[in-house]
């Protein structure tokens, strides 16, 4: 929108979060409340967002890296009015309208913005506010209307009376200001109250005392707007946009076994015809592909899943890439920029970090494989062991197309082995290893008959 700027006011202690965190950093789904808000600020692209900041300042602006934004610091909290002052210069230098909101309301929907802005400037006010009817009103402010219905001003919790306590409409902190009159108003803002602090909510009184025009908006879905000041809300928020992300998945054609009971960040993306077990986690930037099945217990991050895979049970996908039609699990640990690759196995008790896995590669049970660069059609046997760490450096490990590792080899890298050849079960490699070789690493068999006969004897020795 043009001639318009965003004010989030992001600067809160959050005392009853009981943290040392900024609010606003406490994630939802896979993103910090603030971002939410931001990004529904960011749709109506305004001609700047101004962050107002305070508590864990340093934390805030670095998690804000990349996102454009004007942080304006807030020495001290001394209430949401002092928030608009502490932000007067950067005010100043602007024209048209103010958006004001608070970093900790994370449902609200960019047409709800838009909505409130259109009707601000439709109705030429000074002054526009969200309203709403709360089933609980507690700890919100409360609209004051007059007998014809007009807004006259808005009354805290602390400081209502009991009879202005009964009142359902409520202030839940959105707001559209036109700059210079906001300005204006300001001045005359003061901390005369129960909590000897400077209220946003005064300047409706304000306003309309100076002859300005206030307007009110009233919206028909308070959980929308409704902010987060403890744990118990954070989670119950989290759930909400939770249920939305399911819904919209399975609107799009992913089969959720039991909704309640998956999970799925926000900024995930899951394919038509994939399946989601229950106690499925999808964090971050998560990608799932048409197709695919992901079993109970499973957590996957910042991966990509290609189509027709299966995840089984309890495996663990961080920072990863799994081909298509590969299937990972049960009990797999893959990490940390490992790229398996298409019609691959990688079996149960199997952990792979920062390796790559050719087309049709198998690691079927049980090894470890580590800074690995393995071929395609390789076998890993049961029980191998890229010995990838001396205790100062990493190493790499080379496998080549159709090599075969046997059970219970261990690899001591910097080691290559060649195309076509074999590592017997057992085996120690330290040197590379030709193609279309068979490598054997093991002492000689020896066989003691009837050792253990006499060790049995009384009176024996048993040295």
């Amino acid at each position: 929108m043009k001639d318009l700027c965003v004010l989030i006011m992001a600067a809160g202690k959050g005392t009853r979060m009981v943290s040392e965190r900024a609010k606003v950093l406490h994630g939802l789904c896979g993103r910090p409340m603030l971002r939410l808000v931001y990004d529904a600020a960011a749709a109506l692209e305004p001609d700047d967002i101004l962050i107002v900041i305070g508590q864990d300042a340093d934390r805030v602006r670095d998690a804000w890296s990349g996102y454009p934004a004007t942080f304006i610091f807030q020495a001290e909290q001394l209430g949401t009015g002092h928030a608009l002052i502490a932000a007067r210069k950067e005010l100043e230098k602007r024209a048209g309208d103010a958006l004001v909101l608070f970093g900790d309301a994370p449902r609200i929907r960019p047409s709800t913005l838009e909505r409130l802005a259109a009707h601000h400037r439709s109705s030429a006010a000074d002054l526009t506010l969200l309203t709403a009817h709360a089933p609980d009103p507690y700890a919100y402010g409360r609209i004051l209307r007059d007998a014809q219905g007009r807004i006259q001003a808005i009354v805290e919790e602390k400081d209502a009376t009991a009879a202005q306590r009964l009142i359902t409409e409520v202030n839940p902190g959105f707001y559209c200001f036109r700059i210079p009159a906001l300005l204006d108003s300001l001045g005359s803002l003061t901390n005369e109250n129960a909590q000897k602090e400077y209220y946003v909510t005064d300047l409706v009184e304000i306003e309309r005392r100076a002859g300005r025009k206030v307007e009110t908006l009233l919206h028909p879905d308070f959980q929308e707007l409704r902010g987060i000041n403890t744990r118990r809300e954070l989670a119950e928020t989290a759930a909400a946009l939770r249920a939305e992300k399911n819904r919209s998945l399975m609107a799009a054609g992913v089969t959720l076994i039991d909704p309640e009971r998956t999970y799925v960040d926000l900024d995930v993306v899951v394919h038509k015809d994939a399946t989601l077990h229950p106690l499925v986690t999808l964090e971050g930037n998560t990608v799932v592909g048409e197709g695919t099945t992901v079993r109970s217990g499973t957590r996957i991050c910042n991966s990509k899943i290609g189509a027709d895979a299966v995840i089984l049970d309890c495996s663990l996908i961080t920072d990863a890439c799994i081909g298509d039609r590969a299937t990972v699990g049960p009990f797999a640990h893959v990490r940390q920029g490992t790229v398996v690759g298409s019609r691959c196995r990688v079996g149960n008790f199997v952990e792979i970090k920062k390796s790559t896995l050719g087309d049709g590669t198998k690691a079927a049970h049980l090894a470890y494989l580590g800074d690995a660069e393995i071929g395609a059609e390789v076998n890993i046997g049961a029980g191998t062991i890229t010995c990838n760490y001396d205790g100062v450096r990493k190493h790499p490990t080379t496998i080549e197309d159709g090599a075969f590792i046997g059970t219970d080899a261990q690899l001591v890298a910097p080691v290559r082995i060649g195309r076509g050849s074999y590592v017997a079960a057992g085996s120690c490699i330290t040197e590379d290893v030709p193609p279309d070789s068979l490598a054997i690493a093991r002492s000689r068999q020896t066989v003691k008959k009837g050792w253990a006969r006499r060790r049995k004897r009384p009176g024996k020795s048993h040295d």
